[in-house]
């Protein structure tokens, strides 16, 4: 059928013809395997890097140098959190060194390259979005990564030390020692920083949502009470059993909530 036989408002946002499904998967395929691509040469790179880190970035928050500790004893002896020294990290299996450096390659290789991945996932959801969606959307690769990497940086700075300094005093018997694995340490290192940095995604997905009318500010407002049960239960599953730490995480979540309710008065759909 000729171009200027085509209604106008049948065609897709680029004004390209539709593709088909088959077309759009392969198109998905080749943003996955670049997205791949970038989080393995970023893992290489840490991969090579192993001495600095493990000694000054996983292992930090069990030094009594790491940023967090020494920005609160400058501020009074009584703020001074006691670092992870007696924890003794060991490791059980013979290849469990090998496999967590793989792991821990691969999990900050993913961080690193966030930005660039959700520039994949953009463009792949850009030409499905018409024009004036695609100017209320602007930035959104720099303001989800944003999002992401202070997430992040919040669990890192703000979870990991207080959780490490407790778990790593806490005792049920002197005569019960503090060791833990490698592989173990890491797991939580991962479980404070990354999922953080997903839930700082909050205000993104209040966006959307209140932009295709799912939800309205209204809604937030009513079901406030539930949402602070919500956070507190999801901070509870993000940090250990620690009252503040959990303050922590809860604190800036529900910081999160509320400035979605103002994201969402300004995105409905105007009536």
């Amino acid at each position: 059928m000729p171009l200027d036989q085509v209604d106008v408002d049948k065609l897709p946002p680029d004004g390209e013809e539709e593709m088909s499904f088959l077309d759009h998967l392969e198109h998905l395929r080749w943003h996955i395997i670049r997205s791949l691509v970038a989080i393995v040469v970023v893992g290489i790179g840490v991969f090579l890097a192993k001495d600095f880190v493990f000694d000054h970035v996983i292992l930090g928050p069990t030094k009594d140098s790491f940023l967090t500790y020494q920005l609160l004893c400058s501020l009074g002896e009584f703020l001074c959190l006691k670092p992870g020294a007696s924890l003794d990290i060991i490791t059980r299996d013979i290849g469990e060194q090998f496999i967590t450096h793989i792991k821990s390659s691969f999990w900050i290789g993913l961080i690193v390259a966030f930005p660039y991945v959700f520039w994949e996932f953009w463009r792949f959801v850009k030409p499905g979005l018409y024009e004036n969606e695609r100017k209320a959307a602007g930035g959104m690769v720099f303001t989800c990564s944003s999002l992401f990497i202070a997430g992040v940086l919040f669990g890192y700075f703000v979870i990991s030390p207080f959780a490490v300094s407790f778990l790593s005093a806490y005792s049920v018997s002197p005569e019960v020692l503090n060791t833990t694995t490698l592989s173990s340490f890491v797991n939580y290192m991962t479980m404070f920083t990354i999922p953080t940095g997903l839930v700082f995604e909050l205000p993104i997905v209040i966006y959307f949502l209140a932009k295709i009318g799912l939800v309205t500010p209204e809604f937030l407002k009513t079901y406030r009470k539930h949402a602070i049960v919500i956070i507190f239960i999801a901070a509870s599953i993000i940090t250990p059993p620690d009252v503040i730490t959990q303050f922590l995480i809860a604190l800036p979540l529900f910081v999160l909530y509320e400035i979605s309710i103002i994201i969402a008065r300004r995105q409905m759909p105007k009536s």
